[in-house]
C-alpha cells in the first residue's frame, strides 16, 4: 500500500508517506500555523525519503477537521490537487480519529481546541465512535473525565492526556483505507460556523 497523508488541522503539521513497508513521518509540534508555507516542502521531503512518486500513490489522505478553518482548507485543497493531478482517490480522516487512534485501549474523549475555552469533542470506545461530535465548553468535557480518558493533540484542558497525532493519523489511514472517495467528495468537517460567518 502506497499513500501520502497530511494533517494541517491544528497547530501541528504532519506529513506521512508510505511505500510498501516503508513509512516516513514528518511532524512539527507547533508550526505557528504556517501550514501554507511549509506543507509542500514537507510533502516533497517525505516523498523523497520514502522513494515514492505521487503517481505511485494508491490514494491521498487529508485530515478534514474539526480544527483551524484555514488549516483544514489548506489540507483539503492540497490533497484534492494531488488527487486530480494523479487521477487517484482521496481518504478523509478527522482530527478526532488522529487523537483516538493514537491509543485505542479504552474509552477516549477526543478533544480539539475550538478557542475561547470551548472544544470540539467526540467519544470513542477503541476505534468506534460512541458519542457524536459536538461543540461544547471545556468544563463540560472535563465533567466526563470519569467515563473517558480526555485526550487531545495539544493541551486544551486540565490534566488532558496528549495524543501522538502523527501515529494516530498513520493508524487511522491504515484502518480506514477501504473508505476511499473521489477527490470532489473530500469535504471539511465543521462542527460550528467560523467566527466570520457568526459575525455576519
Amino acid at each position: 500500500m502506497n499513500f501520502l497523508a497530511i494533517d494541517t488541522s491544528g497547530k501541528h503539521l504532519t506529513v506521512l508517506a508510505q511505500k510498501g513497508d516503508k513509512t516516513v513521518s514528518l511532524f512539527e509540534r507547533d508550526c505557528a500555523l504556517r501550514h501554507s508555507v511549509l506543507v509542500m516542502d514537507k510533502i516533497d521531503e517525505a516523498l523523497s525519503r520514502a522513494d515514492l512518486r505521487p503517481a505511485e500513490c494508491d490514494f491521498f489522505a487529508a485530515v478534514v477537521g474539526p480544527g483551524s478553518f484555514t488549516g483544514i482548507r489548506i489540507g483539503i485543497s492540497t490533497v484534492k490537487g494531488l488527487c486530480l493531478a494523479c487521477g487517484n482517490p482521496a481518504l478523509s480522516v478527522t482530527s478526532f480519529d488522529c487523537i483516538a487512534y493514537s491509543d485505542i485501549s479504552g474509552k477516549t474523549l477526543a478533544l480539539a481546541d475550538a478557542g475561547h475555552g470551548f472544544v470540539y469533542a467526540c467519544g470513542y470506545d477503541g476505534a468506534r465512535i460512541i458519542r457524536s461530535a459536538r461543540y461544547c465548553a471545556g468544563t463540560e468535557a472535563e465533567a466526563l473525565r470519569g467515563e473517558y480518558v480526555l485526550r487531545a493533540a495539544e493541551p486544551v484542558c486540565v490534566d488532558c492526556a496528549l495524543a501522538d497525532p502523527a501515529e494516530g493519523l498513520l493508524r487511522a489511514v491504515r484502518a480506514k483505507r477501504s473508505e476511499l472517495v473521489p477527490a470532489e467528495r473530500l469535504a471539511a468537517v465543521y462542527i460550528r460556523k467560523s467566527s466570520a460567518e457568526e459575525r455576519r
